[in-house]
């Protein structure tokens, strides 16, 4: 998990997937953390992707730092947990214009069930689960 982190972590962007409907969504996204030993990110609970993610849970992302690209298949958990904004608006204090801890709009999402996997042109893929 942290190395999936530290990746993503490096690449700043990500695209996140979703589902509305029957429908694929695919937006970048840049906020990722590790909050108790779990991979997260965080978005607004009144954006459409919020909505997505709480109706169904599957995701997948997609990052590429110019020469490997990871793909992660997931499940995306709210965490109530207000410490989770509040670690998570602690990595990303530019957020904080638009975000406070506990404001009803502020949400995090786990990452579970994951299955993360590395690839290039040039290296056989390894795939991680987590």
């Amino acid at each position: 998990m942290e190395e999936v982190y530290s990746f993503l972590k490096s690449c700043g962007t990500y695209y996140l997937a979703t589902m509305d409907g029957d429908q694929p969504r695919v937006r970048p996204f840049g906020t990722i953390d590790l909050y108790k030993g779990q991979l997260t990110i965080q978005t607004g609970r009144r954006k459409d992707v919020a909505k997505q993610m709480l109706a169904n849970p599957r995701v997948e992302l997609c990052a590429f730092d110019g020469k490997h690209w990871l793909r992660v298949t997931a499940k995306a958990v709210e965490l109530p947990d207000i410490e989770a904004q509040e670690h998570m608006l602690s990595e990303y204090p530019s957020l904080r214009g638009a975000y406070t801890p506990g404001d009803g709009n502020t949400t995090v999402f786990a990452l579970t069930e994951a299955t993360a996997t590395f690839s290039s042109f040039t290296e056989p893929s390894r795939t991680l689960t987590f």
